[in-house]
């Protein structure tokens, strides 16, 4: 089976965050006493079942090329709200911060329109 080069990359990039986010999502709905502890510090603890089902949903939005762009608005507000949570709580927001960036570096490959305009002909 021979790969497309013009698909690979889009698709590895793609991969990386989703299944990062994919994994947590998953934690999250298992809800491991790690998990508890740290949704705990920064007081969404009873939430964590529902931010992990969130987190499946969006990822999910993302990668089905109709809803792209939905699930980058989703996933990107998911993931400047955990910033912001986690600098209200004294607490590092490079792992959120990374894989917003790579989300958005995903979706640029994919799709450039989600982030600059269509060029229109002028009639």
């Amino acid at each position: 089976m021979a790969f497309n080069k013009k698909y690979l990359l889009p698709g590895l990039l793609t991969a990386v965050p989703a299944l990062l986010i994919t994994a947590s999502g998953i934690m999250k709905l298992i809800g491991g006493p790690e998990i508890q502890k740290a949704m705990a510090e920064t007081g969404v603890a009873e939430y964590v079942k529902m931010l992990g089902l969130m987190e499946l949903v969006f990822t999910a939005l993302f990668l089905y090329p109709r809803t792209m762009k939905l699930g980058l608005l989703l996933l990107t507000s998911y993931f400047a709200g955990a910033i912001a949570t986690d600098l209200s709580h004294g607490r590092s927001v490079v792992t959120p911060a990374v894989i917003l960036a790579l989300v958005w570096i995903a979706a640029f490959v994919r799709d450039r329109s989600a982030f600059l305009p269509v060029a229109r002909p002028l009639a």
